[in-house]
């Protein structure tokens, strides 16, 4: 079977999440500079291997008084761990639009299994004759179990953040010409 490359659309993608604030309301974030890498047999994402690398120093929540803290000690500790890394094990299928993503995320120099569950929206050819796959991808994980502990405890007894953080994300993916493909264009060009 033949092997399809993705890569990401970072203009039409983004990677979110959501953490309880005060244990009323939530707050959201997103890291602006990511990247996704995938390759398929086909167009068969059941057989999908995936890898995303999200740099920790562009997490953005809308404050950059808490973007800041988010990136010290007390949290990421972005100096010595730039990088988030997630790393696909496997795939299950549920059905042609649903997918359960297993795979490894290295967050502070940890790594551990978290699963994900994916949405998948089809595929699409764009004005300028690029094919695009989209992807809704959701999941949750505890942040304690990569050694994301700050917390604080309020005059009422609750906490100041959650434990459980919540992600989502929109992924559109651009398959990438085979190489014998850009080299039969790059001859009709010239």
């Amino acid at each position: 079977m033949a092997k399809t490359k993705w890569l990401l659309d970072l203009k039409h993608s983004e990677l979110g999440f959501k953490i309880k604030h005060l244990m009323i309301s939530n707050v959201t974030g997103f890291f602006n500079n990511f990247q996704v890498e995938g390759e398929t047999e086909n167009d068969d994402f059941s057989t999908a291997k995936i890898r995303l690398k999200a740099d920790m120093n562009s997490i953005h929540t809308n404050n950059e008084q808490r973007d800041a803290h988010l990136q010290n000690a007390d949290f990421f500790a972005v100096d010595q761990y730039p990088e988030m890394i997630f790393e696909s094990t496997g795939v299950e299928k549920i059905d042609d639009e649903n997918f359960h993503l297993h795979g490894n995320l290295t967050l502070k120099g940890i790594s551990r299994p978290v699963q994900l569950q994916v949405g998948y929206s089809g595929i699409a050819k764009d004005p300028w004759g690029s094919e695009r796959a989209g992807f809704t991808v959701t999941g949750k994980i505890k942040r304690s179990e990569w050694g994301v502990n700050f917390n604080g405890v309020l005059e009422t007894g609750g906490v100041l953040l959650g434990e459980e953080v919540k992600i989502l994300s929109e992924i559109q993916l651009v398959r990438q010409a085979a190489a014998a493909e850009k080299k039969e264009v790059l001859q009709e060009v010239h």
